[in-house]
């Protein structure tokens, strides 16, 4: 009620200190029983529950034991992190068609361990709550975009510029030219990690070392077309598709993976290796097309990956970005963003 900061723990024992308490102590010496490793820390409620029964109950030596134990592994954890490891914890999310963006800070603070830990007690939040838009909506795209750059400003860029964050985690989830946008303006402004919700199992912590996919880059035959960069990583985009936006005479380059799905990325190294194909691809396409020539983008790929692709970007070497976003309400791919910022179009 009055927001004062109070210890309210209380000493007491595993084994009791009187032989006809709870639990008994038969089998211990006086010493023993004051031990640390016979003591845990309980606040006056837990204590009255742990020790209202003659045996114990439910609270008996081995399960007090097991959760002494848990407690004091997560706090040797948390403690053994430097305190340069600190990172402020980055929110962002939007309406993907009717459906809001599930995020929460505490999920999200629990994903930086051990590596980092949160330097705050609460999210630098970009998202616009309760939003009545969504992205089949004529206003959608503008007002988000304009929000998220607003927010930023403030946020994000006005603390690193005074030196308040140092590092950032990044967790987001949005139509995907909203998360490109948010990567451009992170750039490598502060050095990020940018975080992925795994669907099977429904996480943001990374699964265990398994079997990956690699990226690769497809080039176009012919590159006298409008250059079109399409990503194939969380599904399969037709050429067709492109087509029926840009012409068949597109020229259309590709990244993706050989088998594309939801939960294709599966590490922080594929994280690594698609940032750098991406910038290899940048600077091939940059030599074909030209440095004022627009690229159409056409993402089909995880968050993260949205996120990072925009980070990639290299402001005054790149050439301008039109992005797409699949709206199957308006019967396929629909321009969305510009970026360097210009006039958003439906």
């Amino acid at each position: 009620m009055t927001q004062e900061q109070v210890n309210i723990a209380e000493k007491a024992h595993i084994y009791s200190f009187s032989g006809r308490g709870p639990r008994g102590n038969i089998g211990l010496s006086g010493a023993d029983l004051h031990n640390l490793s016979n003591l845990i820390l309980v606040c006056h409620a837990c204590h009255r529950k742990i020790d209202r029964k003659r045996d114990g109950g439910r609270y008996t030596v081995s399960l007090l034991q097991m959760m002494k134990e848990a407690h004091e592994r997560r706090i040797e954890l948390v403690s053994a992190i430097a305190p340069e490891k600190n990172s402020h914890v980055l929110l962002f999310g939007a309406n993907i068609g009717d459906h809001s963006s599930p995020l929460n800070y505490f999920d999200a603070a629990s994903a930086l361990f051990p590596a980092r830990y949160p330097a705050a007690d609460r999210a630098i939040e970009l998202s616009v709550h309760n939003s009545s838009f969504c992205d089949r909506d004529a206003d959608f795209w503008q007002h988000e975009a304009f929000e998220l750059r607003r927010k930023f400003e403030r946020q994000v860029r006005l603390q690193i510029a005074e030196g308040g964050v140092q590092h950032l985690s990044v967790f987001a989830i949005a139509p995907q030219p909203l998360l490109i946008l948010l990567g451009s303006l992170l750039g490598d402004i502060v050095p990020s990690d940018v975080y992925q919700r795994h669907r099977e199992p429904a996480t943001w912590l990374w699964p265990p070392e398994s079997e990956t996919q690699s990226f690769r880059l497809l080039r176009p035959t012919s590159v006298d077309g409008e250059p079109a960069l399409v990503f194939e990583v969380s599904a399969t985009v037709s050429v067709e598709r492109i087509h029926r936006v840009l012409g068949e005479k597109a020229s259309v380059w590709s990244i993706g993976v050989p088998a594309p799905h939801n939960d294709a990325l599966k590490t922080t190294r594929q994280k690594a290796e698609f940032r750098t194909l991406v910038r290899t691809a940048l600077d091939q396409i940059k030599a074909v097309h030209g440095q004022t020539e627009v690229l159409h983008v056409f993402p089909a790929m995880p968050v993260s990956l949205a996120v990072e692709f925009g980070r990639v970007r290299m402001p005054k070497a790149d050439m301008p970005w039109l992005l797409y976003d699949q709206v199957n309400a308006q019967g396929g791919f629909i321009r969305a963003l510009t970026i360097p910022q210009g006039e958003e179009q439906q």
